[in-house]
């Protein structure tokens, strides 16, 4: 296994093994689990120098799965992620910083028109030569965002209080990286 510290080069994710997930509460009682299944993204640089490297992910509104076909198309609908408008969503690092086996990745998310600044702190999951010879990384991190920070406010009151869908989405999220090239 490669140290965390020793890891440089161009990555590419592996979509296969890797997972952009949420979760949000529904009714004020249960939680919906889902994801995005089109996706793509690369990391360049050296963990040695963070300053330097860059992440950036793209995927698409319209993969959203949660395993219910009739909230899916409901989220792919005007009333959330508006993917006929909007059919794509985006991450790009600011900044990231390491400590340890920990990554600070902070960068601008772009959802449904809309760029704000999140920070998702990572925990670093390892590294192997597969036995095609090409080195794998992996990572799992999460975080907390405000879904009506990037415009994403339908809901609908419940009649014992409270709303269908909570404000809160958790992200999480499972990267997979294949090295492409030593070169950053």
């Amino acid at each position: 296994m490669t140290n965390l510290k020793d890891i440089k080069g161009t990555f590419a994710i592996d979509p296969e093994h890797s997972l952009l997930g949420f979760s949000a509460r529904h009714a004020m009682v249960s939680k919906v689990h889902g994801s995005f299944r089109s996706f793509e993204g690369t990391a360049k640089g050296s963990v040695a120098d963070p300053a330097n490297g860059k992440i950036f992910v793209t995927f698409r509104t319209d993969s959203i799965d949660t395993g219910n076909a009739k909230r899916d198309a409901h989220l792919r609908s005007a009333d959330f992620f508006d993917s006929e408008q909007f059919p794509t969503g985006s991450f790009e690092s600011t900044s990231i910083e390491v400590d340890d086996d920990e990554l600070t990745v902070t960068g601008q998310l772009t959802l449904h028109g809309v760029t704000n600044p999140v920070t998702i702190p990572f925990e670093f999951g390892g590294a192997q030569v597969g036995p095609d010879g090409v080195l794998r990384i992996g990572f799992e991190g999460a975080t907390t965002i405000s879904r009506q920070q990037w415009g994403l406010t339908w809901n609908a009151a419940l009649e014992a209080g409270g709303v269908m869908v909570k404000d809160k989405v958790k992200l999480e999220i499972e990267i997979e990286a294949v090295q492409q090239s030593e070169e950053y």
